[in-house]
């Protein structure tokens, strides 16, 4: 695989003020036709509330359009890198030109300024927000690192919010529609069982359990399943080791197991394929975020 050079070069002057909707004295601000603009493919968001639209289109039948929006030429018509809901909104108000900023930018930097439109106003949910790195990291060959410079986030955070796609389809739902949270998620992902994974992800919808909660319960199905496949012992783990072990096991979002001996000990880290042992080697070294 031949990796990209200078991924992220060149958004610095795109994006001067972390935001790509920077209006600069040198843009030139068109009115183009409603109709010759079309959606950008790579925008993460893919739902779109139609009553936020509803409203945006009233203020704009009252103020209009505030902020132009950003755009690309193509071969027919333009393409909009960001702005979309600003364009549905005009559209509904029956408009029939919208104020455009045309920039030439190739495809390639028109999904990073989507991708990072989005993830910068923070309207993405954290499934919405993994399904948008993960296609675009598959479609321009991104890495995890990649990504994380072209978003301006730490690589586990990246790589944790990744994993939230390897839940059941049913529990990738129920995040995307709210029922649970990402933090659920990410702790549903410390157990092992599918089958498991599932059964909790219902008992947090039905009983409203916190995050922490489910934390709780997560550890408690992981250290019966660990007393089930190994010798139990009769001593009895100290409550600050317990304490420590719950404090990594949500750090590395893997279980953790404390060994503490009259002088000396161990930690143990459990990972599950190469790509957790990468994200828990990842964390441990990245002192940027320590």
């Amino acid at each position: 695989m031949v990796k990209k050079r200078g991924l992220g070069k060149g958004l610095a002057a795109l994006i001067p003020e972390s935001s790509i909707e920077d209006v600069n004295t040198d843009d030139r601000i068109e009115y183009i036709d409603i109709n010759m603009l079309e959606p950008n493919i790579n925008q993460p968001r893919k739902n779109i509330d139609i009553s936020t639209i509803e409203e945006l289109a009233k203020s704009i039948k009252e103020h209009g359009v505030l902020q132009p929006i950003i755009v690309r030429k193509k071969k027919k018509g333009y393409q909009i890198i960001a702005g979309e809901r600003r364009w549905r909104a005009t559209r509904l108000a029956g408009s029939d030109s919208i104020p455009c900023i045309v920039r030439n930018v190739e495809d390639i930097k028109s999904a990073e300024m989507a991708l990072i439109e989005n993830v910068q106003r923070e309207n993405l949910n954290p499934i919405e927000e993994a399904i948008a790195y993960d296609n675009i990291a598959k479609k321009y060959d991104f890495t995890q690192e990649d990504l994380s410079k072209i978003v301006g986030k730490s690589r586990p955070y990246v790589s944790n919010l990744l994993r939230l796609l390897k839940l059941d389809g049913e529990i990738v739902d129920m995040i995307n529609d709210g029922t649970i949270s990402g933090g659920h998620g990410k702790a549903l992902l410390m157990l092992n069982d599918k089958d498991n994974q599932l059964k909790l992800a219902k008992q947090i919808e039905n009983k409203g359990l916190s995050v922490r909660e489910t934390e709780k319960l997560v550890k408690k199905i992981n250290d019966n399943e660990g007393i089930s496949n190994s010798k139990k012992t009769n001593e009895k783990k100290e409550p600050q080791l317990i304490y420590i072990e719950d404090g990594l096991m949500k750090k590395f979002g893997t279980r953790v197991n404390v060994i503490k001996k009259k002088k000396k000990g161990k930690i143990e880290i459990e990972f599950y394929n190469q790509e957790d042992l990468n994200r828990i080697v990842d964390m441990l070294i990245d002192n940027e975020y320590n």
